[in-house]
């Protein structure tokens, strides 16, 4: 398994897209479509990190993320659309993502924060890796969320 970056254009991305869609927005009764729509600067200003396999069909997908650099504001970067395929879970492929994700972010772009809007059941996996609790509950597409946040030490 390797992660790597890629552009929107990249033969990749579609697969993100189904992933994403498949395991994070058709059970909160989203599409892809509606989804860029509503959050259009996801797709297209944000940074497109992939977990990708060899396998005997060719390079596929098994895990997705995405880096809003210098949103909200400049210095500070949204870790949005995590997702690692069901079958895939538990071997340390998200730690990869986020890592890589996290070097990008403060040792490339220079950032000085991350945040992210984790569901209830993920808010462990982030904690895990250094992130914490910044604030009470709230609910988001009708799940419970906590604002996580890292700042590099």
């Amino acid at each position: 398994m390797r992660v790597q970056l890629i552009a929107t254009s990249n033969g990749l991305y579609p697969q993100a897209v189904e992933l994403r869609e498949r395991v994070l927005l058709k059970p909160i009764g989203y599409t892809a479509a509606k989804f860029a729509s509503e959050y259009p600067e996801v797709e297209q200003k944000g940074e497109h990190f992939v977990a990708v396999i060899d396998h005997p069909s060719g390079r596929r997908v098994v895990g997705t993320v995405c880096l809003l650099p210098n949103y909200p504001e400049r210095g500070i970067g949204k870790l949005t659309q995590m997702v690692v395929d069901e079958q895939r879970q538990r071997e340390g492929l998200g730690r990869e993502l986020v890592a890589n994700l996290e070097r990008r972010a403060f040792g490339e772009l220079g950032l000085q924060a991350l945040f992210c809007h984790a569901q209830e059941a993920a808010a462990g996996f982030y904690r895990k890796m250094g992130w914490e609790v910044a604030g009470e509950a709230f609910t988001e597409a009708g799940i419970r969320h906590y604002r996580m946040e890292f700042r590099p030490t």
